[in-house]
């Protein structure tokens, strides 16, 4: 599983259990960012001052650098607004989802401007995919590692070869791809924050902070999670990834180079830590891997789904107590992240004036966090849907055309296929360290076709229930008590909730 959001101070990795969203806020300050956000190295050394963590980790926290910026060589074209130019698209937020959605709109002949208060930022996420997905993208040229496989270790005794090759993404060559593909198409870029929009019958009006007015016939929200402009209507209740994760030189590791380190569910490192191993006992986290070299490895701990999130000293304390024992000395940082993902929830309000894309749309896996693989191939369908509409004879504007978006964007088999996933994520909720042991110890026994299509979203609501009986098929028979007794409540709102949803 894997695609991680991440708040960060330097680095935002996506890794297929984890989800990907543009931290930036273009709108307005998100409360989640607020309540997780730490700086570089002030508010590190805070957290090692108390009693929570100890010196072991202030002597790793001295290493995280300050963080650096870097941004593309590129001349941007510019929107003027002294031209007083309806476009066909705003584009607020310039992370992967903006760009591929602006890209594939500019194709077509349609005019759209990027709104972005740092368009030429190389993207500070580093992403993990699976290659299969960026294969059928024609994306591979914008990977610069892969490995031909994955490794779960579910305790001492037990781990699962997984048999997929698995790749980090080259965020410089991707953006750079976007960008040169959209300049050649003639997008143009504003360099701003959007603090509202304004909806006018046929228009929406979008304000920008530096006092530009840009007028478009529809908008797309791609701005992550801040959820400014896309409106949700039901109390938002999710669970939360937590991961803190570090790109470090050390002098060695014990890890295959060929393979990534899907998952480590290994809790030896805990054995003299009463306190701590009780608390992981009932939240679990695992070590996510990345070895580029012998001496160069991403190393990143995370919690899978919580409610609430885990605290980030917690996971860092794990993983300092992890390192320790598994002997890996870390001689420099190069990057680091605080990484959190919001998971499940309710759908924003469908349909509504404004079109969403990414996590601002609820796109994020609610089992796994995954997004970024997802969000990228949803890029075409709202693309293809905008260009259509607004391409047709029968012309349709203002709500008509974002409903229909929405509706292409939203079908009803994929909010079945999501309703399913919250189901799997409030499972996993309930799962110890032993009950998550147990389940993993299945999942990865599945056939392939099972587990790769739950993790990249291809299988739909037929093949789920199919999934869930081979899933339940392997379980040990303590698992299926377990899954029976923590998932009938689920299973029951699962149901309801399918019940009422129709076209």
């Amino acid at each position: 599983m894997s695609t991680l959001l991440r708040t960060h101070s330097k680095l935002e990795l996506l890794h297929p259990l984890h989800g990907f969203a543009e931290k930036r806020n273009l709108l307005c300050p998100s409360k989640l960012q607020n309540q997780f956000r730490f700086g570089p190295n002030r508010s590190l050394r805070k957290w090692c001052r108390n009693s929570f963590v100890g010196p072991r980790c202030s002597a790793l926290l001295e290493l995280v650098p300050e963080a650096k910026v870097e941004n593309l060589e590129f001349e941007l074209p510019m929107y003027d607004p002294s031209k007083g130019l309806v476009v066909d698209l705003a584009v607020v937020g310039g992370g992967p989802a903006g760009l591929a959605v602006a890209q594939q709109v500019s194709e077509a002949g349609l005019s759209v401007c990027s709104i972005d208060p740092s368009p030429k930022l190389i993207w500070p996420n580093n992403y993990g995919v699976w290659v299969d997905e960026f294969e059928a993208m024609d994306l591979l040229d914008c990977l610069d590692t892969t490995w031909s496989g994955a490794v779960a270790f579910l305790d001492d005794h037990t781990r699962k070869h997984l048999d997929r090759p698995y790749g980090r993404v080259n965020r410089k060559q991707l953006k750079s791809k976007m960008m040169q593909k959209c300049i050649s198409n003639g997008v143009k870029f504003h360099q701003a924050k959007v603090m509202k929009v304004i909806h006018e019958e046929s228009k929406s009006l979008l304000i920008c902070n530096d006092g530009v007015t840009v007028h478009a016939t529809i908008v797309l929200d791609a701005t992550g999670f801040s959820r400014c402009l896309v409106q949700y209507d039901k109390p938002y209740n999710p669970g939360y990834q937590v991961a803190y994760g570090i790109l470090a030189d050390v002098e060695e590791h014990p890890f295959d180079l060929d393979k990534m380190l899907f998952m480590d569910w290994r809790d030896s490192h805990l054995t003299d830590k009463k306190e701590l191993k009780e608390r992981n006992s009932r939240i679990p986290t695992f070590l996510y891997a990345m070895p580029f070299s012998s001496e160069r490895i991403f190393l990143e701990e995370t919690s899978l789904v919580a409610r609430p999130g885990v605290s980030m000293e917690e996971i860092q304390e794990r993983m300092v107590a992890r390192l320790r024992h598994m002997g890996i000395k870390v001689k420099s940082i190069e990057e680091d992240e605080k990484c959190v993902i919001p998971m499940g929830g309710p759908l924003p309000v469908l349909p509504q004036r404004v079109v969403g894309i990414g996590g601002t749309a609820g796109m994020v896996h609610p089992s796994t966090g995954y997004m970024v693989a997802r969000t990228l191939a949803a890029a075409p369908v709202v693309a293809n849907s905008i260009v259509q509409y607004l391409g047709s004879e029968k012309v349709i504007s203002g709500d008509d055309l974002s409903a229909e978006v929405w509706k292409d964007l939203w079908p009803i088999k994929r909010r079945r296929q999501r309703e399913f996933f919250c189901f799997g994520m409030d499972v996993l909720l309930k799962l110890d360290l032993q009950g998550t042991r147990r389940f993993f110890d299945a999942f990865f026994d599945l056939e392939p076709r099972y587990w790769h299509g739950f993790l990249s979203s291809r299988l739909f609501l037929p093949e789920l229930l199919f999934f869930g009986l081979s899933l339940f098929s392997h379980a040990s028979n303590t698992s299926r008590i377990e899954i029976m007794a923590k998932g009938t409540v689920p299973l029951v709102n699962m149901i309801g909730n399918l019940v009422q949803d129709k076209d």
